[in-house]
């Protein structure tokens, strides 16, 4: 045990030479690769080597990290550096959905798409001021740990456990999800066993060393993402305007993009139907529904237990709190990028796609319209007859891509915009490489969230108390192993709700976590009936909303006084109720997305995904009024969050040995 202890504290010593070591070897690497393809070595190859030597890099640091330790299974031994923890943190935060979508949400929405952006910024300012710090000093090893011992009890702790597990597994299944896109496209191999690969890249970074093996693997991740992402932008911004930084190039492509516009709405390649202008706001969004998504997302971000946990892996509360401030700035390392990123991407689409010639096609589109990613007149882009099929069969086609015959998937638009620019195909590879690096750290702090509440507060606290520690791990294992072969099996059928699921992931933890863990820090008075009570109002009025409005509409109109939401720009109803309602299918339950009702009824013109905005306030007047209405608690209590408060001083819960 010395040993291993002595060991581990050389390693922390290192940590900069280590990981610089680590970035010039993945340096000389792309630039070999480069060279290949210069030489001739198939686009295939070069794919297969991206994805296969980085996998196998976070392998390797996955099995040399692996510890028979419970601190270090669940905790990474509460000795990683705020430096590394923040960069560990942002490689956990930047998912499948951050690193391949948030462009792709810009691209399609303009201005509205920056609710995303400041949202899930704004949710790290949160966490270092009300929640990180003080679960830091509490000393717990999950969310549902504090909720047990602040609130007393297992019920406390289970509803902790249910809240946890109901956002993060629709999270991973979309990660998971995210590894077997790249994966089917970049090696060629059909979608639903590529998602297993992917499985098998996230299993051996996390099985054998828990939270420690994730956490030196998500740097390393971090290292190969915020590389990839930036790369092709730089190279455009270079291209185009002659200065390296796209962040200070952006406002020309801007421009570029809106005479862009304006020239095609003349020449008739667009329709005003059918461009939406990139700097307008409110086409997407209600300015109500445009701030609850900037709301939910920066309080969601607070609440979800993957990020959380990562505060309580640092030596201490400072260092929790400079980590806070150290992940902020590696997210907005790729935050303030990605509105650069769907700028370049859309000139890029809008110069180089909209007015080509049908028979002039590039041969690159085909590879994403056989996964059926890009559509052209209607069809799938799988080849240029079926190209010329389609459009032959629209009315008055002029023989040219027009805008509204294009249909680009938003999962498609960083990974496909170095093939749009023409840039080498070592930059695609690159790219897929961050992605799937994004992809893969992200599904490995959920699946540890997951497999630790299971394994530590459902088996050790309240099946088996007496455990002993090797019998703990194995149960950690088994149990990561099959939650994530449950979430690969999903992903792999291709679910049509994956990416609203994440959106909904943040209004869940925002309503059954938010409320809890503030006032449970914040407030003494605040009582275990209180928060029972608040966590299951909050909760269930937000999941009442999000499966009703999407699963139910017909009964949401019918029996709770749901109605239709409006059209953000003309204000007029998405849908005329009253001619739905008469419709044979009305009352369907479990409806798909092309049901006149599902996802366009509501309370206050609110959007699903927003549902937290219902939820928080509720949990909040529930636990002030139940907790003033029960006995308070206890002296104990009450001077043992007086002391979580303190900066320093000796941690609350004492490691468990």
């Amino acid at each position: 045990m010395a040993t291993q202890a002595s060991g581990s504290s050389d390693f922390i010593k290192n940590l900069g030479k280590i990981y610089g070591f680590y970035t010039g070897g993945f340096f000389l690497f792309v630039i070999a690769l480069a060279l290949l393809e210069q030489v001739g070595v198939p686009n295939r190859i070069l794919g297969y080597l991206f994805v296969f030597f980085t996998i196998a890099v976070y392998a390797i640091i996955g099995i040399m990290s692996r510890t028979a330790q419970v601190s270090e299974y669940y905790v990474a031994g509460r000795s990683v550096p705020a430096f590394y923890n923040g960069m560990a943190t942002g490689a956990d935060w930047m998912s499948a959905a951050s690193f391949v979508g948030m462009a792709g949400t810009l691209f399609l929405l303009g201005y509205d798409g920056l609710a995303w952006v400041l949202g899930w910024t704004g949710g790290y300012v949160l966490v270092a001021i009300l929640i990180g710090p003080y679960l830091r000093k509490f000393g717990a090893y999950t969310v549902p740990d504090f909720m047990s011992f602040r609130y007393g009890g297992n019920f406390a702790r289970m509803l902790g456990v249910i809240v946890l597990v109901c956002c993060s597994f629709t999270y991973v299944t979309a990660q998971i999800y995210g590894t077997g896109l790249i994966a089917s496209r970049f090696l060629g191999m059909q979608f639903e066993i590529a998602v297993f690969a992917g499985l098998f890249g996230i299993l051996v970074c996390s099985l054998l060393g828990g939270m420690r093996a994730v956490t030196w693997t998500q740097v390393a991740q971090y290292i190969v993402l915020i590389v990839a992402y930036l790369t092709p932008i730089v190279i455009l911004s270079y291209q185009k305007f002659g200065i390296p930084i796209p962040q200070l190039t952006y406002g020309n492509a801007i421009m570029d993009i809106t005479a862009r516009e304006q020239q095609m709405l003349q020449t008739g390649l667009a329709t005003a139907a059918a461009l939406k202008p990139h700097i307008q706001p409110f086409t997407s969004y209600t300015p109500l529904n445009f701030f609850a998504i900037i709301f939910c997302m920066m309080i969601g971000t607070a609440s979800l237990p993957h990020i959380l946990m990562r505060y309580f892996t640092t030596p201490s509360v400072r260092q929790a709190r400079l980590s806070v401030g150290w992940s902020l700035l590696f997210i907005f390392l790729l935050y303030f990028s990605a509105p650069a990123y769907a700028a370049f991407s859309k000139l890029e689409v809008y110069t180089e796609i909209i007015g080509r010639d049908l028979t002039a096609i590039r041969p690159w589109l085909f590879n994403w319209g056989e996964l059926g990613l890009i559509q052209i007149c209607g069809k799938n882009a799988t080849n240029i007859d079926a190209v010329l099929a389609a459009c032959k069969a629209v009315a008055g086609h002029p023989g040219v891509v027009r805008l509204q015959d294009f249909v680009i998937n938003t999962d498609v638009i960083v990974l496909s915009t170095p093939e749009i620019a023409g840039l080498p195909y070592v930059i695609s590879g690159l790219v897929a490489a961050g992605g799937l690096a994004a992809a893969l750290s992200t599904a490995d702090g959920l699946l540890l969230a997951i497999a630790n509440a299971l394994s530590h507060d459902v088996y050790y606290k309240m099946l088996d108390p007496n455990a002993p520690t090797a019998r703990r791990l194995i149960v950690a294992r088994v149990l990561l192993l099959v939650v994530a072969v449950f979430a690969a099996y999903l992903a792999s059928t291709k679910p049509a709700d994956i990416l609203a699921m994440v959106g909904w992931a943040f209004s869940l933890a925002m309503a059954g976590n938010f409320p809890a863990l503030t006032m449970g820090v914040w407030w003494k008075r605040t009582t275990s009936a209180g928060a029972i009570a608040g966590i299951i109002a909050g909760f269930g009025l937000c999941l009442f909303y999000l499966l009703v409005t999407r699963y139910f509409p017909g009964y949401g109109v019918a029996y709770f006084g749901m109605t239709s939401n409006l059209n953000p720009v003309t204000g007029a109803p998405l849908v005329d109720i009253a001619k739905a309602m008469t419709m044979p299918n009305a009352m369907e339950v479990w409806p798909t997305l092309a049901h006149p009702l599902a996802n366009k009824v509501g309370w206050f013109n609110l959007n699903n995904i927003a549902a937290g905005l219902l939820g928080m306030p509720l949990g909040f007047l529930v636990i002030i009024v139940v907790s003033l209405l029960t006995k308070a608690p206890s002296a104990e209590m009450q001077s043992l969050i007086d002391e979580i408060r303190k900066p320093r001083g000796r941690t609350v819960l004492q490691e468990k040995t």
